[in-house]
């Protein structure tokens, strides 16, 4: 497994002049099929870990362990850059090195530390952000823990939904002195936030969302953006598909007549990677 080299691809998109689209991925047959359809980038975001993991919603239940176990898994399955969503580095400044440690032996390419209170504390109902002086050190701790100079370190702030425009760019001129490659921006919602961003920056930008006028992939490559998540839709197509499925199944339906909603044999094997086993098998075990 040569996580330098799958780094270094990552490296070079942040350093081209286009937007990509990452495959979102939640295990290893799901990172296969990105991997073969052509992605680029594969992102594994904390809320689909959680789910993926624990069957549980995105509140900071998932332990850092469990989170990096799962990577192990995608990243030894096949040769996808993978870029992770590590929240809020699972604590304090301290925390974030031990999450970088972990993450970066799983065979990340990339990750994002974030500025959110994380995980709600007692009593508080609205989100609410780090100070900024907070958000640095965990920023410069993160790329303290780094080993591999090729692994993505990106500052993450939901700012723009929680404070305001003006504290963002605080935020993000902030975590870009402190050192990190990139910065993920979420929250946006119109060129008008992307374009004020974007434009006081010198690092690129990667964006958690592209609905309505941000869905436009040759615009954000134009403004500095050079990775934009489309959401998690591979994985709320598992549940429905299991779902659809077993209900089918549950009411009486033939399985035989379900066949044509199903992955082909062709499919499995290809996914399963079928073909290495039988070499490996007649090399090894013959």
């Amino acid at each position: 497994m040569d996580f330098t080299t799958r780094r270094e691809r990552y490296r070079g998109i942040l350093a081209g002049d286009r937007c990509v689209y990452p495959g979102s991925v939640f295990d290893p047959i799901s990172a296969r099929i990105a991997e073969d359809l052509g992605f680029e980038v594969g992102m594994f975001a904390g809320s689909i870990a959680s789910g993926t993991v624990l069957g549980a919603p995105d509140l900071i239940v998932l332990t850092l362990t469990e989170f990096a176990q799962q990577i192990h898994r995608i990243c030894r399955a096949g040769d996808l850059s993978l870029m992770v969503d590590a929240d809020h580095g699972y604590g304090n400044a301290l925390n974030v090195m031990r999450t970088v440690e972990e993450l970066e032996t799983a065979g990340v390419a990339a990750l994002t530390i974030e500025d959110t209170v994380l995980p709600k504390t007692f009593g508080r109902g609205a989100d609410a952000v780090l100070p900024i002086d907070e958000g640095v050190g965990k920023m410069k701790a993160a790329l303290a823990a780094r080993r591999d100079p090729n692994m993505v370190v990106a500052g993450r702030t939901s700012s723009l939904r929680i404070t305001d425009l003006a504290d963002t760019i605080s935020r993000v001129h902030a975590y870009e002195k402190a050192g990190v490659d990139a910065v993920f921006l979420a929250g946006a919602s119109t060129k008008s936030e992307v374009e004020a961003v974007s434009s006081e920056m010198k690092i690129p930008l990667l964006l958690g969302g592209t609905t309505g006028e941000l869905a436009d992939k040759e615009y954000l490559g134009s403004v500095g953006v050079r990775v934009a998540l489309q959401g998690h839709l591979p994985f709320a197509a598992a549940i429905k598909a299991t779902y659809d499925t077993l209900k089918a199944l549950r009411d009486g339906v033939p399985p035989a007549d379900l066949s044509s909603q199903l992955a082909t044999t062709e499919q499995i094997d290809q996914f399963t990677r079928k073909a290495d086993y039988a070499k490996w098998t007649s090399d090894f075990l013959s």
